[in-house]
């Protein structure tokens, strides 16, 4: 079932590559956007995410229009993350069907999220991304006090237990388009039912891996993205991971993870400023 799941996912990859390469056709991205990709996906591999570490950059260099954020941020990180994937989805053991299952959720919900999220207003979409910051910086706050929930031994689900983490898949899958960390509410959920917490690791991914191609087809299609700053992202990101994943695969990370708790909420503090009825 797993090489069926690596089937799919390139086959994904490769419609979504071709929708993607043709839009951008002629777009020219600058230093500082491949160079945003490479760092942000380079920490992402290493355990940091990249979603809320973008946001807070394309806000503090006013590098995106508010209201293209989370297709430019769905967009550029697809390929990235998808590689990402590919290195990582079977390195721990979990159960063929729960796995599954979990991917379809997430990518149900992330279509039509991607669609809800690509019509929304300008300060609509600002609250939203402002939410998605607060939402992000609790998450490495909890990472950073160990506060997460400790789980069990399980390696898969059953029953209403199974079927209540796939409505949560479906919900966490659409509101991932506005920009909120997959891993997290992820994670929480299935130590919650009793899972390994590490298991909660190839279902973050592969379910990004899949639903991220699906969602960015969305906002492509709309063209409710930066093209030249997703092409950036994409070219910084292919070499990032890499890099992180098989030369430097470890780095001391509680100080960077503190000061980008406090560009998150910096960033998130001027998005929802900007969001408020003038």
């Amino acid at each position: 079932m797993v090489t069926a799941l690596y089937f799919a996912l390139s086959a994904l990859t490769v419609f979504y590559g071709a929708i993607f390469l043709r839009s951008s056709k002629g777009s020219r991205p600058s230093f500082l956007h491949t160079l945003t990709g490479f760092g942000t996906n380079f920490l992402d591999t290493l355990g940091i995410g990249s979603f809320a570490t973008t946001t807070a950059i394309f806000k503090f260099g006013s590098m995106v229009p508010d209201r293209l954020i989370p297709g430019t941020l769905n967009a550029g990180h697809t390929l990235p993350t998808v590689f990402q994937a590919f290195i990582y989805i079977t390195a721990i053991e979990v159960d063929a069907r729960t796995l599954v299952l979990l991917i379809a959720g997430a990518v149900t919900g992330a279509w039509f999220g991607a669609a809800a999220v690509a019509g929304l207003s300008l300060r609509t979409v600002r609250l939203c991304v402002g939410g998605a910051l607060l939402t992000a910086a609790a998450a490495l706050l909890m990472r950073q006090f160990s506060l997460f929930p400790p789980g069990g031994n399980a390696l898969g689900l059953d029953g209403w237990k199974l079927a209540g983490a796939v409505a949560g898949n479906i919900v966490f899958g659409a509101v991932s388009t506005l920009g909120i960390g997959f891993y997290a509410p992820c994670m929480t959920m299935v130590s919650l039912m009793g899972m390994n917490p590490a298991a909660a690791f190839p279902i973050m991914m592969g379910s990004s891996a899949f639903l991220m191609p699906v969602a960015s087809t969305q906002f492509v299609k709309r063209k409710a993205y930066s093209t030249p700053v997703a092409l950036g992202l994409t070219l910084g990101g292919l070499a990032g991971v890499p890099l992180a994943a098989f030369v430097v695969k470890s780095l001391p990370l509680d100080g960077l993870r503190w000061l980008v708790i406090i560009a998150v909420l910096y960033a998130a503090v001027l998005t929802l400023r900007s969001g408020e009825p003038k």
